[in-house]
C-alpha cells in the first residue's frame, strides 16, 4: 500500500522563534509547505504580535499536542500604562484613558504591585480572544460589535518580576511565568485596573514552554532553508525531553508497542502517571500507569 498524500514519513518537535506578525496557524503553514507533510500543528497559540517559542509538531507527533499544550510558559512582556485598548494589547484601539501614578515607576513599589498576582486567581479573558461559547468565537463576535459573556478562568501566576521600566515611556518589562490558559493581555489590563490607571500589553516574547526554551529555538527562515535542503529533521528537538515524562527504554518489545500492547510496569517508577517509551532511541509511545501494568495511551510513528 502507498503512502497516504501529505505523509512524508516525518516525525518530529521543532521549535520556532515566531516572528511578530504572523500568526500561529501562518507559521503552521509555513511549516507544512518546508516539509511536504500534511499533518503539522502546534502546541500553545501565540498572537500575531507576539514573539517566542511555538513547538511545531510534525508527521504523527501531532498527537502530542494535548501533552504539550498543558506545559506553563514563561513571557517577556512589555506594559504600557496610561490607556486600555479593546483587544488589552497595542493592537487594539483604545478604549479608556488615565492617569498614570508616578510611584509605579519606583522599582520596589512596582514589585509589590506584582507580587499581589502572584498565586491562584480567576481571570477574564480579553473579549479578542479564541474562546468559543455556544458555538461562536470571542474574537469574531468582538470583530462584529458584540460581545460574549465569558466567565472567569482559573490561572496560576508561578512569578513575576520586574525587569526594567522607562518612565518616560510609562512602561514596565516583567518577566512573567504561569500556567497553561493565562492571557498575559489580561494580566496587563489588571494590573493597569489595579493601581487605579489603564494598562495594555505592548510586547510579547515567549521565552519558555515546559522544560523547551527559547536557547533551543530555530528562526523561520532556518526551517525553511533546511526544507529545500531536505535536512528538517536536523532541526527536530528531543521531544521526549520536550515532554517531560519518565523514560521507558523498551528495545526488546517493539512489536508489543506497536500493536498496543500492555507493559509490566517497571521498578521504581515513582508514582509517575505516564511514560515516555522508546525504541531503538526513537519516542515510540505514551503509555500510562493503570494498576500494576503500563497501557498505551498514544502510539506514534517512527521518527527520521
Amino acid at each position: 500500500m502507498g503512502r497516504r498524500r501529505g505523509a512524508t514519513g516525518l516525525a518530529g518537535v521543532i521549535v520556532i522563534d515566531k516572528p511578530a506578525g504572523m500568526t500561529s496557524h501562518d507559521v503552521v503553514a509555513a511549516v507544512r509547505r518546508a516539509t511536504g507533510e500534511g499533518r503539522v500543528g502546534h502546541a500553545g497559540t501565540l498572537d500575531p504580535m507576539a514573539t517566542g517559542v511555538l513547538v511545531v509538531l510534525v508527521g504523527p507527533y501531532t498527537r502530542l499536542e494535548k501533552y504539550l499544550s498543558g506545559h506553563d510558559k514563561g513571557y517577556s512582556a512589555t506594559i504600557t500604562f496610561g490607556s486600555e485598548t479593546d483587544t488589552d494589547d497595542a493592537e487594539g484601539q483604545v478604549v479608556q484613558t488615565a492617569p498614570v501614578p508616578a510611584g509605579i515607576f519606583d522599582a520596589e513599589h512596582a514589585e509589590e504591585i506584582l507580587r499581589t498576582f502572584i498565586g491562584a486567581s480567576e481571570q477574564l479573558p480579553p473579549a479578542y480572544s479564541a474562546i468559543k461559547l455556544d458555538g461562536k468565537t470571542s474574537h469574531e463576535v468582538a470583530r462584529a460589535g458584540g460581545a460574549l459573556a465569558l466567565a472567569p478562568r482559573s490561572i496560576v501566576v508561578h512569578d513575576a518580576h520586574l525587569s526594567g521600566f522607562d518612565a518616560d515611556a510609562r512602561t514596565w518589562d516583567v518577566d512573567f511565568l504561569v500556567s497553561k490558559g493565562t492571557y498575559i493581555r489580561a494580566l496587563a489590563r489588571d494590573i493597569g485596573r489595579s493601581v487605579k490607571s489603564a494598562a495594555h500589553l505592548s510586547a510579547l516574547r515567549r521565552t519558555r514552554s515546559g522544560s523547551v526554551f527559547i536557547e533551543g529555538a530555530h528562526s523561520l527562515t532556518t526551517v525553511v532553508e533546511h526544507g529545500v535542503t531536505g535536512t528538517i529533521a536536523k532541526l527536530f528537538y528531543d521531544a521526549p525531553g520536550a515532554l517531560g515524562f519518565p523514560l521507558l527504554v523498551a528495545d526488546s518489545q517493539a512489536d508489543a508497542i506497536a500493536t498496543g500492547r500492555p507493559l509490566a510496569l517497571p521498578e521504581f517508577t515513582g508514582g509517575a502517571p505516564l511514560f515516555s517509551v522508546l525504541v531503538d532511541g526513537t519516542l515510540r509511545a505514551i503509555y500510562r500507569r493503570e494498576g500494576e501494568r503500563l497501557v498505551p495511551e498514544t502510539v506514534l510513528g517512527s521518527a527520521q
